[in-house]
């Protein structure tokens, strides 16, 4: 299976990415291949002049044409998914994401904004062509702690409902997917 992954926050140290790269080691030796976009790293001006011709941006609508499992995940903003992610997604063909499943993930400071998956994200990947989206998963700030008061240091601590709600996101691909046989590993040389 072939795997993109969207990030589409602005900060560097975001919880809605490392939520995708935590969703990503829960599907480990289920991928053959796997594309990781972080929206805020392609060029400014190509992308909110929507040049589809800049190469960095081309590739990245390319990623998402190959992709068999779409995983988008955004940070929620006044009740909406970021603005990153909307002007990405305005690049993408009228039918972008037909025949593929997707898995959208957001996080938010408080639970007043979960409905932003079904009310807000949804309908765009559903005029996208999205008609597979699986569970959407909403993690707020309190469900995904600081392992490091750091902010540019260290990872987060998920809930047990957080992995929870993650897994039961997923289960539909593991019955879909045939888990990859691990890859041997090189002996180590002293």
């Amino acid at each position: 299976m072939h795997i993109t992954s969207l990030s589409a926050s602005p900060s560097e140290r975001s919880r809605s990415t490392w939520l995708t790269q935590f969703a990503l080691t829960r599907l480990e030796g289920r991928h053959t291949r796997h594309d990781d976009l972080l929206v805020r790293r392609l060029p400014a001006a190509a992308l909110l002049a929507a040049d589809v011709q800049d190469p960095e941006i081309a590739a990245a609508v390319r990623a998402v044409e190959r992709a068999e499992l779409f995983i988008v995940s955004t940070p929620i903003y006044k009740a909406a998914y970021s603005g990153l992610l909307k002007v990405f997604l305005d690049l993408l063909p009228p039918d972008a994401l037909r025949g593929k499943l997707v898995l959208p993930l957001a996080t938010g400071g408080s639970p007043a904004h979960f409905l932003a998956l079904d009310y807000a994200l949804k309908p765009v990947l559903s005029a996208l062509g999205a008609r597979h989206v699986l569970d959407g998963v909403f993690a707020t700030d309190a469900q995904l702690r600081r392992l490091d008061l750091d902010e540019k240091a260290g990872g987060f601590v998920p809930e047990p409902d957080l992995i929870a709600r993650l897994d039961r996101a997923l289960a539909p691909l593991a019955a879909r997917t045939p888990r990859m046989p691990a890859r041997p590993q090189p002996a180590l040389s002293c």
